[in-house]
């Protein structure tokens, strides 16, 4: 267990702004997950004990919160800067998880976004944004983003950063109620020297 000093912490480029996700977002949160119920559904993790449950909102924030603070991820919302909002709205989540230190520095990466707001180059920049942070400013080695092949628009999001394929997960997470097959892609901090960011915002 590795605490990060780093935590909690703020990234920003542009409009897009990373924060840490809090209790008080809950009411904005649920609004926009609500109205995107349909978007999300097919992608969104389900749990396969009978009779399981993912948790609340409340619980959600409090475990990520507690892995936070322990080094383990770092649970973002993705918001966004618009004219006439004195704060920036929430447009989509975005979790590095599964951090590991040692001989490994590795971690992953999961996101969804607002239906509204697909296509912007919102998620690129967010995922940019945290891949630097975690290569740049914790030192990790390797980032993994693992998406279901059915998923077109996340598929575009990793072929548009150049994460590298690294094959097909059978039956990797259960996702909507099943077992889901997943493809693997990752970079690591070698292949980006000069940052995803920077890579990202030359290749538009």
């Amino acid at each position: 267990m590795r605490h990060v000093p780093y935590w909690p912490v703020t990234l920003e480029h542009g409009d897009i702004v990373l924060r840490p996700i809090r209790q008080r977002d809950r009411a904005e949160w649920m609004t926009v997950r609500q109205r995107n119920r349909d978007w999300l559904q097919r992608w969104e993790a389900s749990n396969p004990n009978p009779g399981g449950r993912l948790p609340s909102y409340r619980e959600m924030v409090s475990s990520l919160t507690s892995q936070a603070r322990q080094g383990n991820a770092l649970p973002f919302l993705i918001t966004e800067r618009r004219p006439g909002l004195a704060v920036p709205a929430i447009v989509g989540q975005l979790t590095v998880s599964n951090i590991m230190w040692g001989s490994a520095m590795m971690a992953s990466i999961g996101y969804w976004v607002d239906q509204e707001r697909a296509g912007r180059g919102i998620v690129p920049t967010a995922v940019a944004l945290a891949t630097d942070f975690c290569f740049q400013d914790l030192g990790l080695h390797r980032m993994e983003i693992n998406i279901r092949p059915e998923n077109t628009p996340s598929l575009r999001v990793v072929e548009k950063l150049g994460f590298r394929s690294e094959g097909l997960r059978p039956a990797f997470l259960h996702i909507d109620g099943a077992w889901a097959d997943h493809y693997s892609f990752a970079l690591t901090a070698e292949e980006i020297p000069e940052g995803l960011l920077a890579r990202w915002l030359s290749s538009r």
